[in-house]
């Protein structure tokens, strides 16, 4: 029997390929000095989907080696797979290890990293005299700076980034070549003498000064109640000074955005503490490496929580809030040293600006000054948008710090691409067992979102040079997705894949959990076409691995005019009130319509094919809302939901009548809740018991359905669960009678998750 001492003193050749996120997240670099460090000899090198590592040494160093490559790696770094070969030594290899130039064959995997906020040593290095990059905008690292907004094509190396064009300068190739430099194999690596460089223009494109310079003419310009628009990491975005209620009314009115809320970015940690509830987790999310705008409920009891000009959330008692995290966001909130309202950069609803050219056209109307630099943007990426749920953090949009990172299907299918749905579109690309989804694309309302949604898949296409097997899109004939796919998958000649919006739904949500069926999904959105033609949206589904069953949904009611009662919750008012009372409705609804409109609408609601009907929950909302005298016209969807979430009293336990029918589906009968909810108003019941009382018979209505379903797994889906009020009733109820409960985490419960949904489905159809 052989010695195991003398087996560990045996030298040994290894061949490791690494899987997952390793390119442009400082693995390389890792390798090297992990190698070093125990004497090995060898070789890492990038390929296009892997890194692949020759390594000889002693059996006892390639074991720890190889063990460090698991479990020490750095911070954004992530491997989803290991593969070691064992051979003979080779006699010819080279004494030392070295990083070899990047191999570009085979297709390219989901290995790409996200945009990373400005790490603690780089900002530290910003902020520090005398440091040779002291001020300057566009410093990283192999921890920090920009990867997918920047990167043209894999291997991740220079030439194939936004940063070809600049050429590193003596003293910055020598950090890029130092093992033991932190700016090791970083590809963005730029300085004052050789990288990107910032100018400010004026609103006809004219420069008016370059440098340092631009910057502190920017600080004064916001501080004179000025709109700059800053080009940024991904894209341009829209500042004002968020103390001045007169700025932030300016950029209302030029962006044509009158009531959605505004993000907010602050210097510091302790300066959101001063006006938002801040926990642990909440202060660790708004400082990682992902720094996503957070929704943070404001303070009552702070004096600097009304030094925010009331026009940023209009009746929103929460703030979106997010820290600086590029060095020139910092060192521009630090300039100003006021919160300042940080917007995407467009007109509302229309795709954020990327290049200046394009930024001056379009935002030119807008903006008063433009802060830009050289720096291409390669694709657009807008910040994400999360809050903290009590089971972590949840993604509203996704975008920036997380997209394009794979979410892991657990099993492996054919190439399928995702074309999503209408409102807040992504794209999906599956990929073998992984899917990547993209960065948040939007609502394709206009020719220019349209064009970004096309843009955005022959992206995908290109950079993972594969054509799909399949294309799945929603069921709605009319999407702009859906005509895309159709174009696409003739184009290709392939299947194309027909999914239902709220099957897709819930589909996403297992896929992030990787369940098998049969689950509960309780899928309650706004808007999604039925299988019988009709508009769903308060739907309860039982869906296994690429299928559905309707089990139950809500009462349907009509909708007088379609899609125009999506801004106007008068509408679904009317619609709900003629249901249960024929012409009579009117008589509630003087207040909202001229009579000429009213009587033409109550005609209207008179010929059932001229009114499409919907079992929307997101609808019903906007009817009580109404019904309770909030606003009959809005300006943006799901604003009447806000309201009414937000009155609700949380010490309030009654709920509204929502019996459940026998029948197959069953039907949720909303009428005796309309009939109470319209004794109350004429009672004089104040909003908050009414609208507690209403999210409390919703939560009831979960557990009525799941437990005459009889499993186990409910799964909450749809934008109605970004109403926090709802889902944690919702939850509480549901656990309470004994199922396991799950929600979203990787990507939105709203129409941004649609395109995971619909990949999973394809794929394993």
């Amino acid at each position: 029997m052989s010695d195991p001492r003398v087996q560990e003193m045996t030298i040994q050749r290894w061949t490791i390929v690494v899987r997952g996120v390793v390119q442009g997240v400082g693995f390389r670099p890792f390798v090297y000095n992990t190698a070093r460090s125990r004497g090995l000899a060898g070789w890492v090198q990038n390929e296009a989907d892997t890194v692949r590592i020759e390594v000889q040494g002693r059996v006892v160093d390639l074991e720890t080696f190889s063990e460090a490559l698991r479990g020490d790696l750095p911070p954004q770094a992530r491997v989803d797979a290991m593969e070691v070969t064992r051979s003979e030594a080779a006699g010819d290899e080279q004494p030392e290890f070295v990083i070899r130039p990047s191999a570009g064959e085979g297709k390219p995997r989901p290995t790409i990293p996200a945009d990373l906020a400005t790490c603690d040593a780089c900002l530290a290095e910003v902020l520090a005299p005398g440091e040779r990059r002291h001020k300057y905008p566009f410093t990283n690292c192999t921890n920090c700076g920009p990867r997918w907004s920047i990167i043209v094509e894999l291997p991740y190396d220079r030439p194939r980034t936004g940063m070809a064009g600049f050429r590193m300068c003596p003293a910055c190739e020598a950090e890029y070549g130092d093992p033991s430099d932190r700016r090791f194999h970083a590809q963005p690596i730029a300085c004052p003498q050789c990288g990107p460089r910032l100018e400010l223009l004026d609103a006809d494109g004219r420069s008016k000064c370059v440098g340092p310079p631009a910057l502190d003419e920017a600080a004064r310009a916001i501080l004179s109640g000025q709109v700059v628009a800053l080009k940024g990491l991904g894209g341009f975005q829209l500042l004002v000074d968020a103390t001045d209620p007169r700025a932030v009314a300016l950029l209302r009115q030029r962006k044509r955005r009158p009531d959605k809320p505004f993000a907010l970015m602050f210097s510091s940690l302790d300066e959101v503490r001063m006006r938002c509830e801040v926990g642990e987790e909440e202060a660790r999310a708004l400082a990682s490496p992902q720094s996503p705008i957070l929704l943070l409920r404001r303070r009552s009891d702070s004096g600097r929580s009304d030094d925010l000009a009331d026009e940023v959330a209009p009746g929103n008692p929460y703030l979106g809030v997010m820290l600086p995290y590029t060095p020139l966001h910092h060192l521009l909130v630090r300039r100003i040293a006021r919160p300042i309202v940080c917007t995407s950069g467009n007109l509302s609803e229309e795709p954020m600006a990327v290049d200046t050219e394009d930024a001056l056209a379009r935002l030119g109307r807008i903006a008063d000054i433009f802060l830009v630099h050289d720096r291409p943007i390669v694709r657009p990426v807008d910040d994400s948008v999360a809050r903290l749920t009590p089971d972590g953090l949840q993604l509203l949009r996704r975008a920036r710090g997380f997209a394009p990172l794979p979410i892991d299907l657990g099993f492996s299918g054919p190439t399928v691409l995702a074309v999503g749905g209408h409102l807040k579109n992504t794209v999906a690309l599956a990929l073998g067992s992984q899917v990547v989804v993209s960065q948040h694309v939007g609502d394709l309302d206009n020719v220019a979102s349209l064009d970004l949604h096309e843009r955005t898949i022959r992206d995908l296409m290109d950079f993972f040079r594969v054509v799909p097997e399949a294309v799945a899109c929603d069921l709605h004939p009319d999407y702009g997705s859906t005509r895309c796919a159709e174009r696409l998958a003739l184009q290709w000649k392939v299947p194309l894949m027909r999914v239902q919006h709220h099957h897709a739904h819930v589909a996403a949500c297992m896929a992030e959990h990787r369940l098998e069926g049969p689950v509960l999904g309780l899928s309650w959105d706004g808007t999604g076409y039925g299988t019988d033609g009709t508009v769903w949206g308060g739907e309860a589904l039982e869906c296994g691995s690429a299928g559905f069953r309707r089990v139950a949904h809500l009462r349907t009611f009509p909708l007088p005019g379609g899609d125009r009662a999506v801004r106007e919750p008068r509408r679904c008012a009317l619609g709900l009130l003629f249901e249960v009372l024929g012409p009579k409705a009117a008589e509630f609804a003087t207040d909202w319509f001229s009579l000429k409109e009213l009587e033409a609408l109550v005609r209207m609601l008179g010929r059932p094919r001229l009114c499409p009907r919907t079992s929307s929950l997101g609808r019903l909302f906007d009817a009580v809302a109404a019904l309770c005298g909030l606003p009959p016209v809005i300006s943006f969807e799901g604003q009447a939901a806000m309201a009414v979430e937000f009155a609700a009293d949380p010490t309030c336990d009654e709920a509204y009548p929502l019996p459940l029918s026998d029948a197959d589906p069953a039907i949720a009968d909303w009428e005796p809740m309309l009939r109470a909810i319209l004794a109350d108003r004429q009672a004089g019941v104040p909003l908050a018991r009414t609208s507690a009382r209403f999210h409390n018979a919703l939560a009831g209505l979960a557990a009525t359905i799941a437990r005459r379903w009889g499993g186990e797994r409910v799964v909450l889906s749809g934008g109605c669960f970004q109403n926090a009020t709802l889902s944690g009733r919702v939850r509480e109820q549901l656990q309470a009678a004994g199922f396991r409960v799950y929600s979203h985490r990787l990507v939105p419960p709203n129409d941004g998750g649609i395109a995971l949904g619909q990949a999973a489905i394809a794929a394993r159809r």
